[in-house]
């Protein structure tokens, strides 16, 4: 990367880290920064060829990511090959990809992880043959000593209290006469991203609610209800029901949406990634209560959630940048695979509405 495309790239970051209130932590600004840094002037000792491992393909989120990889392994002279499973519930398939692809040797690989306990034996193998690992959009608690080079994510649970703090604020008026219902919808409680997310919106609603002398009751999910902060048990006044399908699919999603919307004192609905917040619009089609008596909250871009945000039907979502979480994957490959130490890269995310959603700074971030 020459420095002067790093130059207008790092401060294209900071601008977008300051767009719209509430905003991210600004100490993850700075440390989106330095973390860029660290890729001036690097160039490829050799021609590498990585190995990627996703999620999956069943979201646009994932195209871009690749589209972000295709762009640095071209600047750096490097070649690199992607696979995944068919749906991200297929855990197993995934570990046996990794498997494979470390049994390769690779110059370095890139994991998306679905279950992040899952790849840990994984790991200790990459450790093992010397096969460098770039974890992105989801970290990896208790990974192996030295088997996660460098990690490329969200700060997740900002981006989930991001979203607390916007639906919070419309909703806050209808508490307090008679119990209502927030609805939260997770793709699955193992993958470490989703949970921080999912557990970044709960605590923050459960914190907002003490504020104003509310309580809030967790139910639904048990890894959610378990480790919620500040909850009560019982009568409360705000039940804030958590539901995670049984495979991570928009049409599965939907119908733990329905059950939420379903319920006459239901007021909001977040959806915590591309698929569940798909399969709260799913669901809403049959019922066309978001933006009229439940207020609706996303998270990703796509052509469907962008078309309800501009139509009033989501109040607003949550975007990542899974453009750039791709190319820095490369870029952090690149340069473990030269030797070089790495620090991890936070990348940003933005809260975006239908007034906010065409800026500079926001737009590009919202993938089709």
């Amino acid at each position: 990367m020459n420095k002067k495309v790093l130059a207008m790239m790092m401060g294209a970051v900071m601008a977008a880290g300051l767009v719209s209130a509430p905003a991210f932590a600004a100490e993850n600004l700075s440390d989106t920064t330095e973390g860029i840094a660290q890729f001036e002037g690097l160039t490829a000792d050799d021609a590498y060829d990585f190995q990627i491992v996703v999620k999956s393909f069943q979201s646009t989120y994932w195209q871009a990511a690749l589209q972000g990889m295709d762009q640095a392994a071209e600047e750096l002279g490097v070649t690199y090959s992607a696979q995944g499973p068919a749906s991200e519930s297929d855990i197993a398939d995934q570990v046996n990809m990794l498997n494979s692809a470390i049994n390769g040797k690779p110059a370095g690989v890139g994991l998306a992880a679905c279950d992040t306990s899952s790849v840990l034996e994984s790991l200790q193998t990459a450790v093992d043959a010397g096969v460098p690992i770039v974890a992105f959009d989801t970290g990896i608690e208790g990974a192996p000593e030295g088997s996660v080079v460098c990690t490329v994510v969200t700060d997740n649970t900002a981006a989930g209290q991001v979203a607390a703090e916007n639906l919070y604020e419309a909703v806050k008026d209808q508490i307090g006469d008679e119990p209502v219902r927030i609805g939260e919808i997770n793709q699955d409680n193992y993958a470490l991203n989703i949970q921080q997310r999912g557990l970044g919106f709960i605590n923050k609603l459960i914190e907002l609610a003490a504020e104003d002398g509310y309580t809030v009751s967790v139910e639904g999910n048990e890894f959610y209800v378990d480790a919620a902060e500040g909850a009560v048990e019982g009568d409360a006044d705000i039940i804030l029901e958590v539901r995670v399908p049984a495979q991570t699919t928009v049409d599965l999603c939907s119908t733990e949406a329905g059950t939420i919307l379903d319920k006459e004192d239901t007021i909001a609905v977040f959806g915590s990634n591309q698929t569940a917040a798909e399969g709260l619009l799913v669901a809403n089609d049959n019922r066309e209560v978001l933006g009229d008596t439940v207020v609706g909250v996303g998270f990703d871009a796509g052509t469907s959630i962008k078309a309800a945000v501009e139509d009033g039907t989501f109040l607003g979502a949550v975007t990542q940048s899974p453009l750039m979480m791709g190319y820095y994957c490369i870029y952090a490959l690149t340069a473990a695979a030269n030797g070089q130490e790495l620090i991890d890269v936070p990348t940003d995310g933005y809260w975006y509405n239908a007034e906010n959603m065409d800026d500079e700074s926001i737009a590009p971030n919202l993938y089709d």
